[in-house]
């Protein structure tokens, strides 16, 4: 008994596929996709917002003749399926429960699979001959014969389905309906009147293409690396001709006497005519391990922001807050799906793109007694600098201790590889607080004392606490209620709603 069931595309078209009680639903969507011109392996099937397994009969898939099937775009990141292969003996005697069992992605074909299994990387190390199996030629049974090798084909039983020809080996696991979960696949083989010479030449032909394309996704990093490897030689080849073009000679040991006499002149000019122009001094480069900024620890003991009067009204949450909480619920119990490669990509590139736009950030590190300073690091200053640069400030800088991320566990470490580098490895922007840490092994008495160097303390200044304005919040008045009967609209005049029927008013007119 025949029937048939309609598929919907996504472009709203619409195509009637007949199936009888064997058809599995994966064949379904072969054809549906071949008479609507789409690629099967780019789409899953649902019925009712429920996705449809694939990999079963239309029997015992609960769908009714006539059922309107939908069909939805699939991920491009391919899932992971365990498939377990049950081995025929005598291989699967020395296999425990004659099983090998190992996942592999969902786009793979079942050739592919038979490949892994049989090269040993799935085969827990056993390598095990189940693509290219070959049996003699024999008279009557017998040992006599022409020694004819004829190829022993492998049959895939699946679910009760078998695929025993080449084509069928071209099907990938996501095409006969696995996406995600597990399937078993019971190997047995089939002696063919094909001899096993030929079947190697029908393999290659068949299977040719697939190792080709193996080969070029291998060779495309090599070529990528190649092409940015000149891409990178041929920039730096016109950054050099653009400074020799730009950057002056250099001035020949006539041109350097002469300027210097001409210096010393202009210097005796200057004394003789005080009123001429001075000129600034080139500035002297800075230490870099020098802080810029250095602030003194708070003299009370008690923290500022506990010195701030409160208002008890901060305190209470108000209607937005509680339609913010409930939006966010609201949001969380909704499905996400799986970002795609190409939104990865994308994330990852603008993740890169605001790390790059980042030219240097100030990192404040809060020493044990309250004490604090400021530097200015940017890409090429790593871990290790920051810590030599709070050598450099601390008196006692022989003691051990760490830097740590506040509201982590995240501990910089002292490093100075390009790898630790604090902007890009640590992600840090815009003004960054890292706090000090003695180590266990440093004794009490230095954790006692000052921190910083007598000389780097005096640079020191206090931390002035802004004041905040005091905001008063003007009440709205709430609008006045509504008299009963302006609500109920009894007089009928302006402002009233729908006109009440005589029969619903009370008492006499």
């Amino acid at each position: 008994m025949s029937s048939h069931v309609v598929v919907i595309a996504t472009d709203l078209r619409r195509t009637t596929v007949k199936v009888n009680p064997g058809t599995y639903l994966s064949d379904v969507l072969e054809e549906a996709c071949k008479k609507l011109n789409l690629a099967s392996d780019k789409y899953l099937v649902k019925h009712k917002q429920k996705q449809v397994d694939l990999s079963v009969p239309f029997r015992t898939s609960g769908l009714i003749p006539g059922a309107k099937l939908e069909l939805v775009q699939k991920s491009n990141t391919p899932s992971a399926v365990q498939v377990a292969l049950q081995v025929p003996h005598p291989e699967g005697k020395d296999i425990p429960g004659g099983r090998l069992i190992h996942k592999f992605p969902s786009t793979l074909t079942l050739w592919k699979v038979l490949r892994q299994f049989e090269s040993g990387v799935a085969s827990q190390g056993k390598n095990i001959n189940f693509t290219s199996r070959a049996v003699a030629e024999t008279a009557n049974g017998a040992a006599s014969g022409g020694g004819q090798l004829y190829y022993e084909t492998p049959v895939l039983n699946i679910m009760g389905r078998e695929l025993a020809s080449f084509l069928d080996f071209q099907k990938t696991l996501s095409q006969l309906g696995y996406n995600s979960g597990s399937v078993l696949i019971r190997l047995s083989y089939k002696k063919t009147s094909q001899t096993l010479f030929d079947a190697m030449a029908e393999i290659s032909n068949f299977f040719a293409e697939e190792e080709e394309v193996d080969q070029t996704t291998a060779a495309l990093p090599e070529s990528k690396t190649s092409d940015t490897q000149q891409q990178a030689q041929q920039e730096a080849q016109s950054l050099q001709e653009a400074a020799s073009v730009i950057s002056p000679e250099p001035p020949q040991q006539d041109e350097i006497s002469q300027g210097t006499s001409k210096d010393g002149q202009a210097t005796a000019n200057e004394g003789q005519h005080p009123e001429a122009m001075d000129v600034d001094t080139p500035a002297t480069s800075r230490d870099p391990y020098q802080p810029v900024s250095v602030f003194l620890a708070p003299s009370g003991t008690t923290p500022a922001a506990a010195l701030a009067p409160a208002n008890e009204a901060d305190y209470t949450p108000t209607v937005a807050h509680a339609q913010l909480h409930q939006a966010r619920l609201l949001e969380h119990t909704r499905n996400k799906r799986l970002l795609s490669d190409k939104e990865l990509e994308d994330k990852s590139a603008a993740e890169e793109a605001k790390i790059a736009a980042v030219k240097s950030i100030i990192i404040k590190v809060r020493f044990p007694d309250n004490t604090s300073s400021d530097w200015e690091v940017g890409h090429s200053e790593t871990g290790a600098f920051l810590y030599e640069a709070v050598r450099h400030v601390m008196a006692e800088n022989s003691q051990p201790f760490r830097l740590v991320l506040p509201g982590s566990k995240i501990v910089i470490k002292d490093d100075s590889s390009p790898a630790n580098a604090l902007i890009r490895t640590y992600k840090l922007s815009g003004r960054t607080l890292v706090n000090l840490v003695w180590d266990d092994r440093v004794p009490a008495t230095v954790r006692k004392q000052s921190f910083l160097k007598s000389s780097i303390a005096q640079q020191g200044q206090a931390i002035k606490i802004p004041e905040i304005p005091q905001v008063v919040e003007e009440s709205t008045p709430l609008p006045a209620a509504k008299s009963r009967a302006s609500e109920t609209g009894s007089d009928g005049g302006e402002g009233s709603g729908k006109k009440l029927p005589k029969w619903f008013k009370f008492g006499k007119k």
